[in-house]
C-alpha cells in the first residue's frame, strides 16, 4: 500500500512559466490524508517558497526542499520539524560560486536552509526571480558573508547543458550537478533520493510504500527509490527510455489511487 507520494514541481505539477497549482490538487492532498497517504512536494525550491505554493495545505504536508538538502516535517513555517538537513563544505562550496560566476552571462544562487543568496546577480533578474519564486532572497556582494550552513547552490545560467561541460571536469565528483530546467544546474551534497529516503527513515515509511513523480534528471535518484515512480511523458526521450512507467499529468494518477484505496 503507498502511504506516502512525493512530487516534483516544476514541469511535473506545474508547466514551466506556471504560477499556481490546480485548485483540485488540495483537495486531492486532503482525501489522501484521510486514507493515510501523506504528500510531499519534492523540488529545488526553497521551504518558504514551496509553502506560498501550497498554502491551503501547507501545514499538512512534509516539504523534500531544495532538492532534498533540507526535508520539514508537517506543521507551521514556524514549528516544522527539519527532519534532515545536508550542508556542503564551505570551502570548497565558495570555489564553486567563484567558478560559476566566472561563465558567461551566469550567476550563483546560494541556498541556506530558508533563504535565498542572490550573488551579484543584476536587479532585473532578481527581481524577476523574486516575482515567479516567492523566495526569501538577500543580495550579497561577497559569498564569503553568508553565515549559515549553505545546503545548495545553482547556476543561473543561459544553457545548464554547457554549463555542465564547463564545471564538470572539477565538480561533478565533488558534488551531485544536475539540471533542474531550463536555465538551472544544480550542485548539492543530496540529491531527492538522498531527501525521499530520510523522510521515510524519519516517518518509518518503507521506500516500497512510496509512490514518486518527477519530469527531469534532478528527479531521477527520487524516482530510483521510490516503490512506484511515475515520469511525465513530457520528458526528454533519454528519461523515458529509463521509466517505463509514464503520466501526462499527476492529479489523474492521484484519483486512481484513490479509487483503489476507497477514498
Amino acid at each position: 500500500m503507498v502511504k506516502l507520494i512525493a512530487s516534483d514541481i516544476d514541469g511535473t505539477l506545474l508547466s514551466y512559466g506556471e504560477t499556481a497549482l490546480p485548485s483540485a490538487l488540495f483537495d486531492l492532498i486532503r482525501r489522501l490524508r484521510s486514507a493515510g497517504v501523506l504528500f510531499c512536494p519534492a523540488s529545488g525550491r526553497q521551504y518558504h517558497s514551496l509553502r506560498q505554493l501550497f498554502a491551503p495545505a501547507a501545514d499538512e504536508v512534509c516539504f523534500l526542499c531544495e532538492n532534498g538538502a533540507v526535508v520539514f516535517g508537517p506543521g507551521t513555517e514556524e514549528s516544522a520539524p527539519v527532519l534532515s538537513k545536508t550542508p556542503m563544505p564551505r570551502q570548497e562550496t565558495l570555489d564553486l560560486i567563484r567558478d560559476i560566476a566566472a561563465l558567461p552571462e551566469s550567476y550563483a544562487l546560494v541556498s541556506g536552509q530558508n533563504i535565498s543568496y542572490l550573488h551579484r546577480w543584476p536587479e532585473k533578474l532578481a527581481a524577476d526571480f523574486r516575482y515567479w519564486t516567492g523566495n526569501l532572497v538577500r543580495p550579497v556582494d561577497r559569498a564569503e558573508d553568508i553565515r549559515e550552513d549553505i545546503v545548495k547552490v545553482s547556476a543561473c545560467c543561459p544553457s545548464p547543458a554547457a554549463a555542465a561541460e564547463a564545471l564538470g571536469p572539477r565538480w561533478e565528483k565533488k558534488f551531485h550537478m544536475a539540471e533542474a530546467g531550463p536555465i538551472w544546474l544544480d550542485f548539492t551534497l543530496a540529491d531527492k533520493g538522498a531527501g525521499l529516503r530520510g523522510l521515510c527513515r524519519s516517518l518509518g515509511v518503507d521506500l516500497a510504500e512510496t509512490m514518486a513523480f518527477g519530469d527531469n534528471w534532478n528527479d531521477v535518484p527520487m524516482l530510483e527509490a521510490a516503490g512506484t515512480p511515475w515520469l511525465m511523458a513530457s520528458a526528454v526521450p533519454a528519461l523515458r527510455e529509463r521509466f517505463s512507467r509514464q503520466c501526462a499529468g499527476v492529479l489523474p494518477v492521484l484519483e486512481e489511487l484513490l479509487a483503489e484505496l476507497g477514498a
